[in-house]
């Protein structure tokens, strides 16, 4: 896996083999980052679930300020952290071991990368498929758009197996759903109370 474009171009980054992650493929990143590449300048960005960091490191390369990487996985954590050194990029990004459906969403220290003005949530096919109010994950998704949290106009940017049905707060209004190969993209916006 390599990053697609801007400042780490062509700059390779490892990944996790087996099961522990499930990395985008090379050209449904180029298709998504492309049509999002706007949103990037001067962004604070989460990658939640981030798994090795492949899509925070492409954000960051496109012009995001910061990105806060939330990862629970030590294989795919420690991966995380090598990618980061590879392209010395320590200062502008925070690798946070946090259980996202549990977390606050505020790293110890992370005052200067908050609030976020883009959020990767990227969690197994599985939990998605299982996301009802009231469950953990639709729980953290509400905490996610506190103000101290995220921006008043945040994109919430969720992929899913196509097909999944979807219940989410109601504070994330889908702005747009997009298809790639066995997957959906879903674009949210966070609303006004």
């Amino acid at each position: 896996m390599q990053i697609v474009s801007g400042k780490y171009r062509h700059r390779r980054l490892e990944t996790s083999p087996g099961e522990i992650t499930r990395p985008i493929t090379q050209r449904v990143k180029v298709a998504l980052f492309d049509r999002l590449e706007p949103y990037f300048v001067d962004a604070r960005v989460a990658d939640i679930f981030s798994g090795t960091g492949t899509i925070g490191l492409e954000a960051l390369s496109r012009g995001a300020r910061s990105v806060v990487f939330i990862e629970n996985d030590k294989v795919a954590l420690d991966l995380l952290r090598r990618n980061v050194a590879a392209l010395r990029a320590e200062g502008e990004v925070l690798c946070w071991p946090a259980d996202a459906s549990k977390c606050s969403f505020r790293p110890h220290g992370g005052e200067a990368f908050l609030p976020f003005d883009v959020v990767f949530f990227d969690p197994p096919y599985l939990y998605v498929s299982r996301m009802k109010a009231g469950t953990m994950l639709y729980r953290s998704l509400e905490r996610l758009a506190r103000d101290a949290i995220t921006a008043p106009d945040a994109l919430l940017v969720l992929r899913c197996a196509r097909h999944t049905e979807l219940e989410m707060p109601a504070i994330w209004q889908l702005e747009q759903l997009l298809e790639y190969s066995s997957m959906e993209v879903h674009l949210f916006r966070k609303q006004a109370p």
